[in-house]
């Protein structure tokens, strides 16, 4: 056989192993021989029946309360009363968000700092739970740039602890963010949570940033986790990866927030990467956008529902759960 031959004939084995890999590629990622989803998705609701506000120029550091539209339910986030009416409007799922106090509890608030939202002044950390108890969390909601401030006066005594929330939700899926980057955090809450039951534990997912839960999951693997480490850890390697089918323990019983304009590139999206999730037990979540957003960005109307892929049965991110419920019902 001469050089020229010998040269086309390994071209051509060649040609045809990459040919044989795309195709496996293309079977093994592609809509073909999935079974159908045929559940609806479950339901994230953001600090619970919050009240709606204004999105233009957001970012996690801004208080909301400044920016709310008229109010049209009595329901002010991270309570008791918000937490129980977004369970009771159908969400699967609600998130609340904890800070540390100083006398080493753990209370249910967003900021880090009274001073936008409530009567109070300065961090949260410099009060006892008994002193934030007295405070007025509905005291800095104002729909009309400071004119009126509709919930003033109707907000003492509201702020939770999280043994309180703990204790008035013992069967429901929570939510628990960490809104610091202190590892002590994370050890602390870790100390809370190994109290629990196991089958308490597994109704909980505990995120926030990456320094507090890498530490809570050291002490507590078995509870799902998410931080931005663990998305980024996770999809890099899926991208890397996932084309053959295999789901890397990054990847593995964890809580998986996806912006939805990212999720399309993902192998096998979304049924198929739906159930390989589901085999290693972990929820996805789509929240709305391209990940650059530093303000959770979620499906907060009907509309925003047209975004998502046909039949899609994971989970959603809200902040109106008010508006997304009755779409489902509906349907």
């Amino acid at each position: 056989m001469s050089t020229v031959k010998k040269k086309r004939r390994k071209y051509l084995i060649i040609l045809a192993c990459l040919l044989i890999l795309v195709a496996y590629i293309f079977l093994n990622n592609g809509p073909f021989f999935v079974k159908e989803r045929t559940s609806k998705p479950f339901l994230f609701a953001n600090g619970g029946l919050a009240q709606a506000y204004h999105t233009e120029g957001l970012t996690n550091q801004t208080c909301t309360a400044s920016h709310i539209f008229p109010p049209k339910h009595p329901y002010l986030e991270n309570t008791i009363a918000s937490i129980k009416a977004a369970f009771q409007l159908g969400a699967d799922i609600v998130e609340f968000d904890i800070q540390r106090t100083r006398d080493g509890q753990f209370v249910v608030f967003h900021e880090g700092t009274l001073d936008c939202r409530t009567n109070g002044k300065g961090a949260v950390s410099n009060y006892t739970l008994a002193e934030l108890k007295k405070l007025d969390i509905g005291y800095g909601y104002t729909a009309d740039g400071g004119k009126t401030f509709p919930f003033r006066g109707k907000g003492i005594g509201l702020i939770p602890s999280l043994d309180e929330v703990l204790n008035a939700f013992p069967d429901q899926l929570l939510y628990i963010d960490v809104k610091s980057n202190d590892p002590q955090e994370g050890l602390q809450l870790a100390r809370v949570l190994t109290t629990l039951p196991a089958n308490r534990q597994n109704l909980l997912t505990v995120g926030g940033g990456d320094k507090p839960i890498d530490a809570f999951h050291q002490r507590l693997p078995q509870i799902r986790v998410i931080s931005k480490a663990i998305i980024q850890n996770c999809l890099l390697q899926y991208v890397a990866l996932g084309w053959s089918g295999y789901v890397p323990t990054a990847c593995q019983h964890i809580e998986l927030l996806i912006p939805d304009q990212i999720a399309p590139w993902l192998w096998g999206w979304p049924n198929r990467f739906l159930d390989r999730m589901d085999v290693n037990h972990t929820d996805v979540i789509l929240v709305k956008g391209n990940g650059s957003e530093e303000f959770s960005s979620g499906f907060d109307s009907p509309e925003d529902l047209k975004r998502l892929p046909a039949g899609y049965t994971g989970g959603l991110w809200t902040n109106r759960i008010d508006q997304i419920t009755p779409v489902f019902h509906d349907k």
